[in-house]
């Protein structure tokens, strides 16, 4: 598939990158357009030794809520869908067979986009305003804050480590390396208001909260002006490549630390759904969640095909989200060698490690009953998140 344009520079500049957020309104566009055999790549990997169905216990089409559009953050989910596709440009989702290792499972798969696409609603409310939707994006710190309102269980952690950074200008900071140099410096630190992961860093002092702004929006506009004098949020996997090929007001390298490595090790993009659909839909996920874990394999493995789906997708859904061949190869290679999709401590692509979690909610229930949400009392990880459907079996070598 050819490689898509870029937007010109100036709409680019008006945009949100990765999954971070964006306050574009997504346009209208009503068109759905088929896929065959003959206009796209296919999706399939090797084929597995033993063909998966799930015909006899899933519903008819599985449905995935995503949090952002179409992007290689979402790839094992597009891993999934298989030849004969359909996006549509309305609903802004992508429909198909569902596939394992290629082979159809004989059931659909459904993958909606988030973001504008939802009016930039948190997915776990979704979850419950929509209960067509099997799972969907539900991060833990999310699933901590709803603990009591909108509790949610997660069944299978594609991302080991979640790929949310604080970036600077290591030009202009030469002596920052870790997210705590830039409280040395008072280097101030634009992120999206709201976000539990500053309050935590404040509340501990890792950073001073005179030196943090909630009024980044996504744009690289202020982060420019600054001419690299401040630092801002991000995804490891989007703005380093994208600052440094894309941008061309920068078009510089810039550094960055994993919040996950400055104290806030909440899993992200984790698959999670209601306890009344987790519940419901249990046969299913016995088969479904190996499938998946398998999928994140496949995709980091050999994303190209893959990746096809997802720029065609972008180029047809045209929202204004700009998305190019390179951007999402290097955040496949970012994912694997930034180790943010890696096994398990206990060896497991796809499992939760149960201590990590419940050290989390310690760390998280302090910081969101600081800021007036009530967590549940007596919160545990197996409230949280369950590792009953996964395959023990299922590695990344």
């Amino acid at each position: 598939m050819k490689r898509k344009a870029l937007l010109a520079l100036g709409a680019i500049s008006m945009l949100a990158l990765a999954s971070c957020g964006s306050d574009s309104s997504s346009e209208e566009v009503t068109t759905d357009t088929v896929v065959t055999e003959d206009t796209m790549a296919t999706t399939d990997t090797e084929a597995p030794s033993a063909a998966v169905s799930l015909a006899d216990v899933c519903p008819e089409t599985v449905i995935f809520q995503t949090d952002w559009n179409p992007e290689s953050e979402h790839g094992f989910l597009y891993q999934l869908v298989g030849d004969g596709y359909t996006v549509d440009t309305k609903k802004v989702s992508v429909s198909g067979p569902l596939v394992a290792g290629g082979v159809d499972t004989g059931v659909k798969v459904e993958v909606r986009s988030g973001g504008p696409a939802i009016g930039y609603q948190q997915v776990t409310a979704l979850l419950y305003s929509d209960p067509t939707i099997m799972l969907g994006f539900v991060s833990t710190d999310e699933a901590v804050s709803h603990s009591v309102d909108f509790p949610t269980k997660a069944v299978v952690a594609p991302y080991n480590i979640n790929p949310q950074i604080i970036m600077w200008d290591p030009a202009s900071h030469p002596d920052v390396k870790t997210i705590a140099d830039l409280k040395t410096d008072k280097v101030k630190v634009r992120y999206f208001d709201g976000a539990a992961y500053m309050d935590y860093f404040t509340q501990t002092e890792i950073l001073d909260k005179g030196q943090v702004d909630g009024s980044y929006d996504g744009q690289p506009a202020s982060f420019i002006a600054s001419g690299g004098k401040d630092a801002q949020q991000g995804f490891g996997t989007a703005e380093p490549y994208f600052y440094e090929k894309v941008l061309a007001e920068w078009k510089k390298p810039v550094a960055y630390q994993y919040i996950h490595d400055a104290g806030w090790t909440a899993y992200a993009q984790s698959l999670g759904g209601t306890p009344d659909s987790i519940s419901k839909n249990a046969d299913c996920l016995k088969k479904l969640v190996p499938v998946i874990q398998q999928a994140q394999i496949d995709y980091v493995n050999s994303p190209d095909e893959t990746n096809a789906v997802i720029l065609d997708a972008v180029a047809q859904i045209n929202n204004g989200w700009a998305y190019d061949a390179g951007q999402a190869a290097a955040s496949v290679e970012k994912q694997v060698s930034d180790k943010l999709v890696a096994n398990s401590p206990d060896g497991t692509l796809g499992s939760f490690d149960l201590d990590r979690i419940t050290k989390f909610i310690a760390t998280a229930t302090p910081v969101y009953t600081a800021s007036g949400t009530k967590v549940k009392e007596g919160l545990t990880a197996e409230d949280l998140v369950t590792n009953e459907f996964i395959d023990a079996t299922i590695a990344l070598k």
